[in-house]
């Protein structure tokens, strides 16, 4: 199999990182260890290559394009300059995958799609769009994720004039080396983070640019998993698939149902009935449950896990998984078991990390 490669690539090998593949790519596990790397990015400020994600820019009327139909999100009401989540449905309402859309002006918008799925989205929505002004810019795209309380610190020392004012879920343009660049408060970790999309040919650059500040380390993906994980943030291939709706996975805010948008009449008829939740769990050893292990309630197999990991910010082993409905009760006991060994967990409120600077 031929993975694509980021246009850091070289520079992650000088550093000697850990690679492997994901989503099709070729991919930065860890440069010093994934502990230490989340944990910096909670007190500091870490860099994550996300050159591998996917970038669409569309341009053309919201309503009679089409292109309000393929996003679940409210798009009309979005101001100029802000992000908003949602998902892209299938015509039987489950999920082909989350994306951010950003609205850079009345009549232009940008989809951030997640890599494995860039292709079959970017397909997906040019088939019904009623506008051919739509385009994949992945390629001539680099994506980079400033993650963690220090990170607003390091741009401002960068010369980022007003990034201090930038809003949670909004972005703005900004010099960077004498380039522009659009530079969102968003992110993956739960931390003060921004998202950087520049250029391609300027990528490792900025990379270099960025490390050459204390306050920042390199972090790789799985890093960013734990991070997430904490968020209980889903991860499409995992904890949401072509075989969950939002509304199992308990996403409903992010529909706005007052629209027309591809699977909305499946949707419907879901929502009034449920069979499984999404639900979060923390184990009471620091083992950490793994993806497929198998959730029991008095020896009865009632679902299965769909993301684990040992948490570094609560110091045990948490995950998330979907459970038949009724058991989806916060506080409920339940084991996780390989059919090896068994852990005992207990449901709980997400997120599991509580004390982020996300919103600081």
């Amino acid at each position: 199999m031929n993975l694509k490669l980021t246009p850091l690539a070289e520079v992650h090998e000088t550093l000697g990182a850990k690679t492997a593949s994901f989503g099709g790519w070729l991919m930065p596990i860890e440069y010093n260890g994934i502990i230490q790397e989340h944990n910096w990015t909670r007190k500091n400020a870490s860099v994550f290559d996300i050159c591998h994600m996917g970038e669409f820019e569309f341009k053309g009327d919201l309503k009679t394009s089409g292109f309000d139909n393929v996003v679940t999100a409210d798009l009309e009401s979005m101001p100029v300059k802000t992000c908003r989540y949602g998902f892209l449905l299938n015509e039987t309402g489950n999920i082909l995958d989350d994306a951010v859309t950003y609205r850079k002006g009345i009549d232009q918008w940008m989809l951030v799609v997640n890599a494995a799925t860039t292709e079959d989205d970017f397909k997906h929505i040019k088939s019904n769009l009623r506008s051919s002004n739509f385009r994949n810019m992945s390629d001539q795209t680099a994506k980079l994720d400033l993650q963690g309380p220090l990170s607003r610190d390091v741009l401002v020392s960068l010369g980022c004039k007003g990034i201090e004012n930038l809003a949670y879920y909004t972005f703005d343009y900004f010099e960077l080396f004498e380039n522009k660049v659009l530079i969102s408060r968003t992110g993956y970790t739960g931390e003060l983070g921004f998202e950087i999309y520049i250029d391609s040919i300027h990528a490792v650059e900025l990379w270099n640019l960025l490390l050459k500040e204390d306050r920042v380390r390199p972090a790789g993906l799985g890093a960013r998993d734990t991070l997430r994980l904490e968020m209980s943030y889903p991860l499409y291939g995992q904890d949401i698939t072509g075989e969950n709706n939002p509304i199992e996975a308990g996403f409903g805010k992010f529909i706005d149902f007052d629209k027309e948008f591809i699977g909305k009449e499946k949707l419907l008829k879901k929502k009034t009935n449920v069979e499984k939740k999404l639900v979060c769990f923390v184990c009471d050893s620091r083992r950490a449950p793994r993806h497929n292990d198998r959730i029991l309630k008095d020896k009865k197999t009632i679902g299965v896990v769909t993301s684990g990991s040992f948490s570094p910010s609560l110091g045990v082993g948490i995950g998330m998984g979907y459970v038949e409905s009724h058991e989806a009760v916060v506080d409920n006991q339940i084991i996780i078991s390989d059919d090896k060994k068994e852990l005992s967990a207990k449901i709980v409120k997400r997120p599991f990390y509580k004390n982020g600077s996300l919103k600081g």
